[in-house]
């Protein structure tokens, strides 16, 4: 390949530095046996270069031997990993790609474990050594400073310390702000070569992914900064996140979806408390349209890696919200980013970083995206009892806020053991919950009785969640209650005062035993129903009413019942509770309601006959309620 035209500042500094200018055969002279060299990141990989050195290594086969290639991700070609070529190239990566995911696996390559944020710091101190850098940087400047643009990560740091580094020029690489420029000077050689840069386009989403972008969309709040990973699953957090106002960016990885939300104005950056004003990457995959945008953009700063990955520097950041992704996760929390069972898939990257960071960040959150399956046709759950043998801990117990599955938001923040696996099955494919249950039953993670409704009868009918506000203005969602809800409902239940358990259950029985808990989490929802009304107290979600019906097959009529907490009655919750279950007795062909309530109960009799067509007898201080739906319209 030949050099193609230069821009007039490189022409301008070539008297300056007459010998820096060279063909690549003959700066690759320089290369000797069992040397280590390293290339730029991802989509600024310097793809001129790789191609012309494996060219030299094929002209020249015993140029050198055993140089050693370290690398982040590639995304272009990797001759280097070719068994070939073993003999010459022995690659080394921080991060496995799918281009050198077989050499790794076949032992080909090696794969070097390591927070991202500490890659420089190894550099540094030359417990990785650099005798050679192919990169790739855009066209000096007036000054003689070029920027490393698309790719900053590990390749500032790789710069530095090399003994010989070898600079693509090229064109089209944007010039981007912030830590990212070298000089001519400290480059050795200089090769002109103007082509496109890689672009990452990833798969586009799909039904189930768009769902789960739906979820982590209503745990990100307006004013958050954010880090998001790479994929169709980030694709889709992105687009659901338009509605926002006033999000921040601090990120490991610039991606198109991000520039789209700056572009509309939803990130602003106005709201971050490190690096105001400022959207902060290491590095970009996009498109050329982005890598359009982020040139000589003053708004767009990109620093090295160990400046954005740094936990400390994360955590500075107020209501951090750190969103990536694994490839399955146990009951207990433990997720892997890495491997599968004893196959190296990707890396640890630099998701442990921003998850760890956005912990220490004052109202930070950690959110794990992942589909319910894995497989053509789905036939492995990513929820798994344990971890699978060989697989490495990317993220621990600890880590891990929120997950999301496209079946739901599972919150593991200081719940125990029991609760955890609870709410991931939860989430987990309905057609392995029986499983998960039988599993966490054996590893005497949940209790031993626990019960369980297979298939759709016990399916969580997610699209009977709403939102209503009530008379007094208060804010609520209902939805179906859950397995996963027995520790709430039992909060909830021990918070009714005496009088308000008396009425709902015309006993004076005070416990609420698992054994009973059960019986209202436990649901067959083609044959009862049990609704729950959750208000937001600060940043938790309380329980403050439960409605339930209970269908009779032969009047074709549900028995009907609610509560609601002491502190959230004649606040209209349990008119807009009745309501709905009302609404929804009538989708399921109900002909009316029945119920029993006690005499001296007045509140709950007022909002039956605020409804409904109520007619009552009464007998031992009870009165026994016979409510037709007829024709009569509910209110929503």
């Amino acid at each position: 390949m030949d050099p193609v035209k230069t821009p007039d500042t490189l022409q301008d500094n070539r008297g300056a530095y007459p010998d820096k200018f060279v063909s690549a055969d003959k700066a690759f002279d320089v290369i000797r046996r069992g040397d280590h060299l390293f290339i730029g990141t991802g989509c600024g990989e310097p793809q001129h270069l790789v191609g012309s050195l494996a060219d030299y290594v094929h002209s020249h086969p015993k140029a050198f031997f055993d140089t050693e290639v370290l690398h982040v991700w590639t995304l272009g070609v990797a001759p280097y990993a070719d068994e070939k070529l073993k003999q010459n190239f022995r690659h080394t990566s921080f991060f496995i790609g799918d281009n050198t995911r077989e050499a790794v696996n076949q032992g080909l390559a090696d794969y070097t474990p390591v927070f991202l944020s500490q890659v420089p710091g190894l550099l540094y101190r030359k417990f990785i050594p650099i005798d050679i850098a192919l990169i790739q940087t855009s066209p000096p400047d007036n000054n003689g400073y070029m920027s490393l643009g698309v790719s900053v990560d590990i390749t500032k740091a790789a710069v530095e310390m090399a003994s010989t580094v070898i600079a693509q020029v090229n064109n089209l690489m944007p010039r981007v702000h912030g830590d990212t420029f070298i000089h001519m000077r400290d480059v050795d050689f200089l090769i002109p070569f103007d082509e496109p840069l890689l672009e990452y386009n990833p798969t586009a989403p799909d039904a189930l992914v768009r769902q789960i972008g739906k979820y982590v969309a209503r745990i990100v709040e307006d004013g958050d900064t954010i880090q998001v990973g790479y994929g169709s699953i980030p694709i889709a957090i992105l687009s659901n996140l338009e509605d926002k106002k006033h999000l921040g960016v601090h990120t490991e990885l610039l991606s198109d979806g991000i520039v789209n939300l700056i572009k509309k104005g939803v990130i602003d950056n106005t709201r971050k408390t490190l690096d105001r004003g400022k959207t902060v990457a290491t590095f970009c995959m996009g498109s050329a349209e982005t890598y359009d945008y982020i040139n000589d953009n003053p708004s767009i700063d990109f620093r090295p890696i160990d400046y954005t990955n740094n936990p400390l520097n994360i955590a500075r950041n107020r209501n951090m919200t750190a969103i990536n992704m694994a490839l399955e996760i146990d009951l207990t929390g433990q997720a892997t980013a890495e491997s599968i069972g004893k196959l190296f898939y990707s890396g640890i990257g630099g998701q442990a970083d921003f998850m760890r960071g956005a912990v220490l960040s004052p109202g930070g959150k950690t959110i794990l995206a992942l589909p319910s399956t894995a497989g053509a046709e789905g036939q492995f759950s990513r929820i798994i009892p344990s971890m699978s043998e060989g697989a490495g801990v990317t993220l621990t117990r600890g880590d891990i806020h929120y997950v999301v599955t496209e079946y739901g938001i599972a919150f593991l923040h200081g719940k125990n053991i029991r609760e955890r696996a609870m709410e991931l099955i939860a989430i987990a494919h309905p057609k392995f919950r029986s499983w998960l249950i039988e599993e966490a039953k054996r590893l005497n993670l949940i209790y031993a009785d626990q019960a369980f409704i297979p298939g759709k009868k016990g399916e969580y009918p997610e699209e009977l969640e709403t939102y209503r506000t009530t008379r007094d203005g208060v804010e609520v969602l209902f939805r179906p209650v859950r397995i996963s809800d027995e520790p709430s409902l039992k909060d909830f239940f021990y918070s009714l005062s005496d009088n308000s358990m008396y009425t709902r259950f015309i006993s004076f029985r005070q416990d609420m035993p698992h054994e009973r808990l059960q019986e209202y989490v436990i649901i067959d929802y083609t044959r009862e129903m049990a609704i729950l009304a959750v208000v937001q107290e600060g940043e938790q979600e309380v329980i403050a009413g439960l409605g339930q019906y209970t269908i009779n097959e032969d009047e074709h009529t549900g028995d009907v019942a609610f509560v609601v907490r002491d502190q959230y009655q004649n606040r209209g919750i349990g008119t807009e509770l009745l309501a709905y279950l009302t609404q929804l007795a009538k989708r399921q062909g109900l002909l009316g309601f029945t119920a029993e309530v006690l005499v001296e109960n007045q509140p709950m009799l007022h909002v039956f006959e605020k409804l409904l067509d109520v007619r009552k007898t009464v007998d031992s201080g009870v009165y026994y309620l016979n409510m037709p739906f007829g024709m009569s319209e509910v209110p929503a």
